[in-house]
């Protein structure tokens, strides 16, 4: 579904993703891991739009999507979370969700008008659907800046879905949540993955990491160092030197 043939993105003299190459096969669940600074939300950056590609491309069901804006990723069926919660916060739970809405006739000006003006039954039931599936039918009403923490993550996980894509782009999902919060975010992505949607999984929880993903991909210094499945990745010397030794480790174990 998703290639990525020799990327590449430069800062200046700082080669953030360097000949990066890796192939996200429909329905899997694809994880992409490193320590801090290796390139991993570069390289969702460079998916949707957000830096322009210094070289290379990027390929979505074939098609070069390489020069595509961030909105025109968006229409091609690409969703995707932030680090850093991104939601409206001014608006509730449930108008996040209304206005993240992307079908062929929500991204239309005068049918979202009308739709948001009048309701529109099969809107109003997708949103209905998503706040039972994240746990907020309870919290429809407040507003999203009131949430607790894991709750804004699970909405900001619900609104991603709410654009209808096909492939989910999560970077670091997990960040600040606890035990019991990634365990339930564990059994949401398996779910999700049963719905047909194909997910690149970008984070630090390497519980959660090596769970619930068919295959993962390994960063240090913008470079590809590994990629495997589960097994295969925990075993490879070059990651666990990554992680555990050398500048790319002490500077993983430094950031924690």
């Amino acid at each position: 579904m998703l290639e990525l043939k020799v990327l590449s993105k430069h800062f200046g003299g700082v080669r953030a993703v360097d000949d990066l190459s890796l192939a996200v096969e429909k329905g899997q669940i694809f994880g992409l891991i490193g320590p801090n600074g290796s390139g991993k939300s570069t390289t969702v950056n460079l998916i949707c739009g957000v830096f322009p590609v210094t070289s290379g491309r990027v390929l979505l069901d074939g098609k070069d999507i390489t020069r595509a804006q961030p909105h025109q990723t968006l229409a091609a069926g690409i969703a995707r979370t932030f680090q850093n919660i991104r939601l409206f916060g001014q608006l509730t739970v449930w108008q996040n969700l209304w206005v993240a809405q992307n079908g062929l006739e929500d991204r239309q000006r005068e049918n979202f008008l009308r739709r948001w003006m009048s309701g529109n039954r099969r809107a109003r039931e997708s949103v209905e659907e998503l706040l039972e599936f994240s746990g907020l039918a309870d919290k429809r009403d407040a507003l999203a800046r009131n949430l607790a923490f894991g709750e804004q993550r699970r909405l900001e996980l619900a609104r991603a879905l709410s654009a209808k894509p096909k492939l989910l782009l999560l970077d670091e999902p997990a960040a600040g949540m606890n035990l019991e919060e990634v365990g339930a975010l564990d059994d949401r992505l398996r779910k999700i993955q049963d719905r047909g949607v194909t997910i690149l999984l970008v984070e630090h929880v390497m519980d959660l990491v090596m769970g619930v993903t068919d295959r993962i991909a390994v960063l240090n210094f913008g470079k590809k160092i590994a990629e495997g499945t589960p097994a295969e990745i925990q075993d490879d010397p070059a990651v666990q030197e990554a992680y555990l030794g050398g500048a790319g480790g002490r500077r993983a174990a430094a950031a924690g």
